[in-house]
């Protein structure tokens, strides 16, 4: 059986489920600060998964290609208008198999935290600072750690209760390995439900200094998509690495 550290697992996972869960998230104003920073493109998204971001994205005239180690997760983006001109590689975002050089190339959602390991996520920089041109960007969406959200390394909440169901989070987190592992638990007339997910956070200066190591600089850091102010109290960040 396929295990966390398998990296079509989250996505084979969640497909079926994804868009409901993120439903109400808003993608147009990631779309419009990616627009603005595509150029001529053509630009590249890791992790595109059910295409949230890339189906708006390729409708403003952005030429966007796209990679996921999730067969099942793109099949979701296929089915809907749209997604089946958005070409997509499935393989690992640690080695970008992908074709060419691209003046863009994003990851949003915590979806670098995707990546269970330090050396992991090191690589993908590498790997991305491989395909971008001169002066190409990448930009990444992720939260700033809360060592707050943890009693004694476990965490349990109530994500929904309705009449006939109930879902449960449950998380352990392993502060030395920056690692939370979760179950999305669902009990309804039909039974038990699980969806796990399991995560390997970092700090910003941690991604910094992979990105330096990668030869990428920091240009811009935003606390939203919004260009909010990025300062202590910042939940997110929103950072732009600009390969020299």
């Amino acid at each position: 059986m396929a295990g966390f550290d398998d990296p079509q697992f989250y996505g084979d996972s969640w497909a079926s489920v994804y868009d409901v869960q993120v439903g109400k998230m808003d993608p147009a104003p990631a779309v419009a600060f990616l627009a603005g920073l595509a150029g001529d493109g053509p630009v590249l998204e890791l992790a595109i998964g059910t295409g949230r971001v890339a189906l708006p994205l390729a409708k403003t005239g952005v030429r966007v290609e796209g990679l996921d180690a999730s067969a099942a997760m793109v099949e979701q983006m296929r089915a809907k208008p749209g997604g089946a001109s958005i070409p997509v590689t499935i393989g690992d975002m640690t080695q970008v198999p992908v074709s060419g050089t691209f003046s863009l190339v994003y990851l949003v959602f915590n979806s670098l935290f995707g990546l269970l390991t330090q050396d992991r996520q090191a690589e993908c920089f590498a790997s991305v600072a491989r395909v971008l041109a001169p002066g190409g960007r990448f930009v990444i969406e992720c939260f700033v750690p809360d060592m707050t959200r943890w009693d004694r390394g476990q965490r349990v909440q109530a994500k929904a209760v309705t009449e006939d169901a109930a879902t449960l989070e449950v998380s352990v987190h392993d502060a030395v390995g920056q690692r939370v592992t979760t179950q999305n638990v669902t009990f309804d007339v039909a039974g038990v439900h699980l969806r796990p997910v399991a995560i390997r956070y970092a700090w910003p200066a941690e991604l910094d200094l992979m990105a330096a190591r990668a030869g990428l600089e920091l240009a811009e850091r935003f606390g939203g998509w919004k260009r909010e102010p990025f300062g202590p109290t910042s939940d997110q960040h929103v950072s732009v690495y600009r390969r020299a």
